[in-house]
């Protein structure tokens, strides 16, 4: 049994492959693209429970996903993971909604702890 549903949006492949060799054999279902338009097609499709998207990519960033995301599925934990982190884009970030921020490169062990802490929030309300 999953423990959860994971959509990670990075436009890095080796972020992607990271976060998906570390969840999955977690027992986390996760799912991977590219970008923010295939992110919300996959959205529209199927649930989830927590998205971890990139800051910087583009076409779209990682704080207009934010946005939409909490817009229209707003019981969805938002994780940000980059590699220009600022103390303003952290703010911004967390007061749109994200559960946390994740600097680049981040360890197997950082992300875990961030990704349970946001389904132990996630269970709580």
């Amino acid at each position: 049994m999953s423990k959860g549903r994971i959509l990670v949006i990075d436009d890095e492949d080796i972020v992607r492959m990271s976060c998906s060799r570390t969840l999955s054999p977690e027992g986390y279902e996760v799912k991977l693209v590219k970008n923010g338009f295939d992110g919300f097609a996959l959205l529209e499709e199927e649930p989830f429970d927590l998205v971890l998207t990139d800051l910087k990519m583009p076409e779209i960033d990682g704080i207009e996903i934010l946005r939409r995301i909490k817009e229209k599925w707003p019981a969805v934990e938002v994780i940000i993971i980059t590699g220009y982190q600022t103390v303003d884009t952290a703010v911004k970030s967390i007061k749109l909604g994200a559960f946390d921020y994740l600097e680049k490169p981040f360890t197997p062990d950082g992300l875990l702890s961030s990704v349970a802490k946001a389904f132990t929030h996630r269970k709580k309300t």
